[in-house]
């Protein structure tokens, strides 16, 4: 089975939960972020664990890249890992 990798490329997180250089490695558990943030990227990260491409500008592949839905205060982008 694959994993994603969530690297937090920037934060401006009110709750204190993800700092710029957090990486979280994601089996099938949630890592230890905000539930909002992972409410917004669970999805995608769902697609990723199970095989999906997704849109990335102009192309498809394996990663994504998110803003939380707090005034996109936390940025993290991810991709699946083998």
């Amino acid at each position: 089975m694959s994993k994603v990798k969530i690297t937090v490329l920037s934060s401006k997180c009110r709750g204190g939960y993800c700092k710029a250089g957090d990486e979280y490695i994601v089996e099938d558990l949630c890592p230890p972020i905000c539930h909002e943030l992972w409410n917004g990227i669970y999805p995608m990260v769902y697609a990723l664990l199970n095989g999906a491409s997704l849109d990335y500008g102009k192309e498809r592949a394996k990663c994504f890249d998110a803003q939380c839905p707090d005034e996109g205060r936390v940025i993290v982008h991810a991709e699946v890992i083998e």
